[in-house]
Formats: C-alpha cells, sequence, structure tokens
C-alpha cells in the first residue's frame, strides 16, 4: 500500500487534542478565538507508515521500557536518511537518542561549561536558546545577526570574535538553517565561524534540526566542513521538525569526539532518564525507512506557501517586507516601516486581526518589529491569517 496521507490542503480540527497550538490561548493570555501560526509545528497528518507502525505498537498495548539496539534497523534507519538527503555519513558510536534537541543544549551548556561561562549565539533566534543559557547560570552573549538594505541577514565575523575574546566564550550555540531569520548559511560562512571558534577553543552545537527545509541552498552539515571541526561539534538533528512528530520527543544528536560524548550522556545520565519513548523510536523509525514520498510531496506544498505568502505580502501588504526564506517553514515578516512600537504592532495583531504569531521580540531585542508566521497549515488557512493582517494594517 502506497502513501496516504498526501491532502495538504485538508483543513484538521486539531481543538481538544492538548495540542499546545490550539488548545492553550487562554491559559498564554490570548483570546479563545485567536487563530494560531506561531509554534512550529505542522497541522498536516504525517506519513501514513508512520500512522501504521504507530498503530502496531498501540494494538500490541504492551508499553513497557524499550530501547533500540544494533540489528533491529533503527540506526540504519536515522543514518541512511542522513547520507541519503544530505551526505552526512554517521558512526553508530557518535549517535546519542535524546528526548529533544533544546533538552540535548541543556545539557550540552552542563557538560562543557561552567556556572558563570559565557555562551554565544546569534539573534533574532530561537528564544529557548536564551532561557537555557540563563536558567543555566551561565552568561548570554549575543553578536547579533546583521540586515542589510535588501533585507538579506548577514553574520558580523569581526563582531563574533570581539564578543568571543572580550567574554572568553567556551560554547557557541549555531542554528543552521537560521530560526527565525529563515538563512541558508554558505559554505563559506560556516566556515569563517568554525575557524574562529578552532582559534579561541570555543565549543559548537550545531542545531540542524530544520536542515530537510532548505529552498535555496544548499545546506551544509557543519562539522562535515573540515575533519577539525569534529573535535569540538555538537550536532542536534530531529524527525519533529521533518515529519511533525515533535510530541514524541525523539531527538537523534551525533557527536563524534568520544570526551565530548562521554561528558554529554554522562549529564544526561545524572537526570535519571533512560529509555526513549517506544512510540518516538517506532515512528522515526517508518518515517527515516519509508516517509520520502510524504516528505517529497509535503516540502513541495510547503514551498508553495511561501511563495504565495511572498505573494500575498508584496501585493497586500504594504510597508511590510517579507524576508527571503531561504530554508524552514517559518516566514519572517518585518514591519518596522510601519511607524509603530513592537507592543502596539503585537496588540494589533492579537486582539484586531485575531492572531497568535511570534512576536519578533521574544527572539531577542533585534527581533523588535518582526513576526514569524508558520507556513505548514492548509493555504486556505494561511490565506485567512494573511488576509486578517491586511484589515488591520492597511
Amino acid at each position: 500500500m502506497g502513501e496516504r496521507n498526501l491532502d495538504f490542503d485538508k483543513v484538521v480540527n486539531r481543538k481538544g487534542t492538548k495540542s499546545l497550538k490550539y488548545d492553550f490561548a487562554v491559559k498564554r493570555g490570548y483570546p479563545e478565538d485567536v487563530l494560531p501560526l506561531w509554534v512550529a509545528d505542522m497541522d498536516f497528518p504525517t506519513s501514513s507508515y508512520v500512522e501504521d507502525a504507530l498503530v502496531n505498537v498501540a494494538r500490541h498495548n504492551i508499553y513497557g521500557y524499550s530501547n533500540t539496539q544494533e540489528g533491529d534497523g533503527f540506526f540504519e534507519a536515522v543514518s541512511g536518511w542522513m547520507k541519503r538527503h544530505h551526505d552526512f555519513e554517521v558512526e553508530r558510536e557518535w549517535h546519542v537518542k535524546t528526548p529533544g534537541v533544546t533538552f540535548a543544549i541543556a545539557h550540552a551548556i552542563r557538560a562543557l561549561t561552567k556556572p558563570g561561562d559565557a555562551v554565544i549565539i546569534q539573534q533574532p533566534v530561537y528564544y529557548p536558546f536564551s532561557s537555557i543559557i540563563r536558567e543555566n547560570k551561565r552568561k548570554l552573549v549575543s553578536s547579533d545577526l546583521v540586515i542589510d538594505e535588501e533585507g538579506r541577514y548577514h553574520m558580523d565575523f569581526e563582531d563574533f570574535e570581539k564578543r568571543i575574546a572580550e567574554n572568553d566564550v567556551k560554547l557557541f550555540i549555531l542554528c543552521s538553517p537560521h530560526n527565525p531569520v529563515g538563512r541558508v548559511w554558505t559554505k563559506d560562512e560556516l566556515i569563517t565561524v568554525g575557524d574562529i571558534c578552532s582559534r579561541h577553543g570555543v565549543y559548537v552545537f550545531s542545531d540542524e534540526i530544520h536542515f530537510d527545509f532548505v529552498w535555496k541552498g544548499p545546506h551544509h552539515v557543519f562539522q562535515d566542513l573540515k575533519e577539525e571541526y569534529k573535535d569540538f561539534t555538537i550536532t542536534a538533528t530531529a524527525p519533529s521538525k521533518t515529519f511533525n512528530l515533535a510530541g514524541l520527543q525523539q531527538s537523534n544528536i551525533f557527536i563524534p569526539n568520544e570526551s565530548i560524548r562521554r561528558k554529554f550522556k554522562a549529564e544526561i545520565s545524572a537526570t535519571g532518564y533512560d529509555e526513549p519513548n517506544i512510540f518516538g523510536i517506532t515512528a522515526a523509525q517508518a518515517a527515516y525507512e519509508s516517509g520520502d514520498e510524504w516528505y517529497n510531496a509535503a516540502t513541495a506544498y510547503i514551498k508553495s506557501n511561501i511563495d504565495f505568502a511572498a505573494d500575498f505580502v508584496r501585493n497586500n501588504l504594504p510597508g511590510v517586507k517579507l524576508i527571503d526564506t531561504q530554508g524552514t517553514y517559518l516566514i519572517w515578516l518585518d514591519f518596522r516601516n510601519l511607524g509603530i512600537s513592537a507592543v502596539e504592532l503585537d496588540d494589533i495583531l492579537i486582539n484586531s486581526a485575531k492572531l497568535w504569531l511570534d512576536s519578533g521580540k521574544i527572539f531577542g531585542k533585534a527581533g523588535e518589529g518582526f513576526q514569524r508566521i508558520n507556513t505548514t497549515c492548509p493555504r486556505s488557512v494561511l490565506k485567512e491569517a494573511l488576509s486578517r493582517i491586511a484589515k488591520v494594517i492597511s
């Protein structure tokens, strides 16, 4: 039987399913009837191969402790996807399973730095980076991305190295492709920051969770750019974004350096976390083994949604600019030319347009005046959201 779940125009009612996206508006301080396009999960049912594999586990009806081991096909499914889609060859001993990438970031911070040590990021960036750094009592340092007159973001290499040197930075959290600005970093850009980190003895946590969504590429796996980068890099991937499996909490972390891997695993062990979720590992294996048809169809639909949004903004939202989306399924809208404050912008979008987006200010000061919108929804929903924006700013 072939893939069944390819109707991406179908609107699925997610209310009443304990959905963070749909069921927590009032609890989070939003109007009950708000339309949510914020958190990065999809409104699309995942591959039917994943669905069938999970149904088989559920019907077995025994949910005891579970794990993966050599010979069961799990690592082969994961490594096969990495090789097939990214020419990324991973070794079994590098592989560490975690219940999420943010979980892995927290443990990398504890494994590789001490309280008070500096960790550098590039804002505006995925907001949990900041909170995880602060909550682990490390010093947050940002080398903010620079946006040019054409609305394209760049790294400021001189500032990046200066801040590393001045703050004795120990760890860099790289976001590649970058969330929320949608940059797919070039090989030269990544090598430049990689060489800076190498010169200063800075570890790199490379969050590549969005690397299956690249529209203008190619994506370069950071640790593969130079052999020496493997000595100081942790690479984070997951099927959660690619196949809409975030609620099943399974990520694949690759750590070539044995000493780093041992420290990282010791931090995980200290939490008492042992075996992964049986549904998570089952879904991941099915997705990586059999999900190509669904993935190819989903990415084609998402790219058409992004193109639709770009046309809509250009034709219907005067004064608003959509930043060139090279990667991820998240678009980054620039409202700064409207001449209103970030607080006023949030109020208009939430209470007048009745939209729940991700306000740019949560990604750092450099994100003020922007909004992030998730495009992984039926076209009719995306059109409705953009039309609501047009009504309140025209």
